[in-house]
């Protein structure tokens, strides 16, 4: 009877086990053997009334205790199974000197040098020698001889080394995972993100589509378990925040996709287009604001801007282009243009375009896209009406201002902020003294042409205007 097929009840678990391992073996006694089992104290073990036992029995305990026994007598049977790997020398020995890492006693058992050198042209040597603890799940030499022909030279080109750390990755779980703890769970994550399967039937232990050969290899920083099979990982998904997540430099954006509650909209079935701005787009970003951002009452604001950063539908570079303009989801209108040579959406670089996924198309900038003034709640108030919180209305113009400036629009910097000063002029919650600095910074900034001073100015009596408002 497989493991897969056994009742989810911990109590009906240990007893249908127990029939394996007993009631099946002519030359045990299921009832003596078994009832002296039970008849011990299990903190302690001393002999107990066996009438007593079902109120100290840890049936849970005894089920995965009974997995573990049913597995590894299963294993030690096998005919086909290597050696029995020693962490000291790699024979079949004990040993008392100091146990070696994973990756020396992979090495010294003389039957994982396919796996060594896979090890090595992935870059990850180092990491399967270091603390861990790791749990590997060891293919053979005679497993890599399995794949198809010119498969293992092909992944250990250089060119394909991303390919080959997925692959070997599949094989490594996070922790110190033994054969009973894997067999409860049924499964285990694997430092690729990806799960395995394990199960235990017809007297052998399955992870995936491998046999489970020899197990619990001890290592000083984790475990071995050999299998006979190279596991092969999933087909990586396609969808946009998959591919996003895979290139590596979008970690800021998919955080805030994630906490604006927005996965869906990366994840799902209708095709959408992104201007996905990396983590150095944010990085740029006047600081603290990010995190300011990612508060749960600031979620509206996040969820404005990220939607603007999308368009519904698959929007090429050309049709974009072509098109002048296309509307956001957040019903803000995105700009596309050439200025200075450089394809550029709202003032924003597009650096790479038509990055095709299953649901939509990726087109990387290189700064973060703000909603417009008046279409945002914290944009700058207009002139007559008061401000009700003038440190937010001084936040958003240096978010909306900072990126323009510099992709070179300083005049159009200079006029954000100019508009942001003359609304705090106008508001009653700001000190005489602060309103008088800021109309001096505004009278200052008219009288020089040079857009980039006008900006400076302006930027500085902003920033003294925060500080005093901050206080």
């Amino acid at each position: 009877m497989g493991m897969n097929a056994l009742p989810r009840s911990d109590v009906k678990r240990a007893w249908m086990i127990v029939e394996i391992i007993f009631g099946k073996s002519s030359f045990l006694n299921p009832r003596s053997r078994f009832q002296r089992i039970l008849s011990r104290n299990p903190l302690t073990g001393a002999n107990k009334n066996t009438d007593q036992r079902n109120e100290s029995i840890d049936m849970k305990t005894l089920a995965k205790t009974l997995v573990g026994i049913v597995a590894t007598a299963s294993l030690a049977t096998a005919q086909d199974k290597p050696a029995k790997l020693d962490a000291c020398t790699g024979e079949v020995a004990a040993c008392e000197k100091k146990e070696k890492d994973i990756v020396d006693t992979a090495v010294g058992a003389g039957f994982f040098k396919t796996l060594a050198a896979a090890l090595g042209a992935a870059g990850l040597v180092e990491t399967l020698k270091g603390d861990g603890p790791f749990t590997v799940l060891a293919p053979t030499d005679a497993a890599f001889a399995k794949l198809p022909a010119g498969t293992v030279e092909e992944l250990l080109k250089p060119e394909n080394k991303e390919k080959l750390q997925a692959v070997l990755k599949f094989h490594v779980i996070a922790g110190q995972v033994g054969l009973s703890d894997a067999l409860m769970a049924g499964k285990a994550k694997t430092v690729l993100g990806e799960p395995v399967t394990i199960d235990f039937s017809d007297g052998k232990v399955r992870i995936n589509d491998a046999f489970l050969q020899t197990a619990d290899v001890k290592t000083s920083n984790g475990l071995i378990h050999i299998i006979d099979t190279v596991l092969l990982p999933p087909t990586p998904k396609n969808d946009i925040a998959s591919v996003a997540k895979r290139a590596g430099n979008f970690n800021t954006l998919l955080a805030a996709v994630d906490a604006a509650g927005l996965n869906d909209v990366l994840k799902g079935n209708s095709p959408v287009t992104v201007f996905a701005p990396t983590d150095a787009a944010f990085k740029a970003l006047p600081s603290g604001n990010v995190e300011s951002l990612l508060q749960p009452e600031n979620l509206g604001k996040l969820k404005e801007i990220l939607t603007l950063h999308v368009v519904k539908g698959k929007v090429s570079a050309g049709d974009a282009l072509n098109a002048g303009s296309a509307k956001a989801v957040n019903g803000d209108s995105l700009k596309f243009g050439i200025a200075k040579g450089m394809f550029q959406v709202n003032g924003a670089t597009i650096v790479t375009t038509d990055i095709k996924c299953d649901n939509g198309v990726i087109h990387v900038i290189d700064a973060v896209l703000l909603p417009s003034a008046n279409n945002s709640k914290g944009g700058c108030a207009p002139s007559g009406k008061t401000v009700t919180n003038p440190s937010k209305l001084i936040e958003t113009a240096v978010m909306q201002g900072v990126p323009v400036f510099n992709h070179g629009g300083h005049g159009k910097c200079a006029e954000i902020y100019m508009s942001c000063a003359q609304a705090l002029t106008k508001d009653g919650s700001l000190d005489c003294s602060t309103r008088e600095m800021l109309n001096k910074m505004i009278s200052k900034a008219g009288e020089t042409t040079c857009d980039t001073s006008r900006a400076w100015i302006l930027r500085e009596g902003l920033d003294k205007a925060y500080q005093a408002v901050s206080r």
